[in-house]
């Protein structure tokens, strides 16, 4: 496994699936840590978070160490300061670092001048993080079937988006994304996670059409439509009005079909108050899980690293 986590192609399938079934296993109990023992693991958040900044701050706790909580706007970074400069310095002082900023490029720089593990907790471009806890939730309620079901995407094409993708491709899924034109992710995730699926066997489908997507779908994933960060939020939500996952479309989906949404939500954009509260036991533990999966997440990277 390489020193960071920036993105879901910096691990291995099997790296991957390693990861979920250690998550399972210390979610029922059965496994234990304390890897990160005398440790201190900053936060550095540019960006407001509840279950990213809480779920890590638990994780490293349970697993032995201590959380260092920072802002971008509290540290000399907001004054001009060379990102590898900050992170020269607080890689002297802390045993890793999560970090949640705006620009990917941003965090790849940070990443190339720390010499503790960094660990990417959301950019613009990506959430792996977020996806590491999706797999684990739909492993769950599917089991070996993860890799036949159907998993359709609909709304922005986002940074979740973007890491679902490059996950369908590493975990070997079949996945549907549907965007408004003009909306679609990234064409950088779309070609690695294209890439990963010729080793994986993952299906991967772009269409603007939100029936097609859902069409006989087991699981039915969508996001906020305005980002944090966005500038053209009102006209994004016009465009991406046919996209609401609402019971009108569900009616396409399989009939038991698994309703997800990363939170936070934005209820009658997105998604409608009826279908969330319809699935709110998949939609918590889908953000439950993301302890479980950064814990194991954690105990791996670190325990790699520090053995190293």
């Amino acid at each position: 496994m390489k020193k960071d986590f920036l993105c879901l192609s910096d691990i291995a399938s099997d790296e991957g699936w390693e990861i979920v079934e250690n998550a399972l296993r210390f979610k029922k109990g059965e496994k234990n840590s304390n890897i990160l023992e005398g440790k201190v693991v900053g936060l550095l958040f540019a960006k407001p978070s509840t279950r990213t900044r809480v779920s890590f701050e638990v994780g490293i706790t349970k697993l032995g160490g201590k959380a260092l909580y920072m802002t971008s706007s509290q540290l000399q970074m907001s004054r001009g300061e060379d990102i590898r400069d900050t992170a020269r310095t607080l890689s002297r002082y802390l045993d890793g670092i999560v970090i949640r900023t705006y620009a990917h490029a941003w965090l790849e720089e940070f990443a190339r001048y720390s010499d503790k593990p960094v660990i990417n907790a959301l950019t613009d471009f990506s959430h792996p993080c977020q996806i590491l806890a999706d797999v684990q939730t739909i492993y769950e309620l599917f089991g070996e079937r993860i890799k036949e079901i159907k998993i359709a995407y609909i709304g922005d094409g986002n940074n979740v988006a973007n890491s679902l993708i490059v996950g369908a491709g590493l975990f070997g899924l079949k996945l549907y994304v549907a965007t408004p034109s003009g909306f679609e992710p990234n064409a950088k995730a779309y070609q690695l996670g294209l890439e990963l699926s010729k080793q994986s066997g993952g299906e991967i489908v772009l269409t603007n059409d939100p029936v097609e997507a859902v069409e006989n779908a087991h699981v039915v994933y969508t996001d906020v439509w305005v980002s944090m960060g966005d500038t053209n939020g009102d006209q994004k939500v016009q465009f991406l009005k046919p996209f609401q996952v609402n019971e009108k479309l569900l009616k396409h989906a399989e009939e038991n079909v698994k309703v997800l949404h990363c939170l936070p939500a934005k209820k009658g954009q997105e998604i409608t108050e009826e279908v969330f509260e319809k699935h709110k036991e998949e939609i918590f533990l889908q953000a439950e899980n993301r302890l479980w999966v950064q814990m194991a997440l954690m105990d791996k990277l670190f325990g790699e690293f520090f053995r190293s």
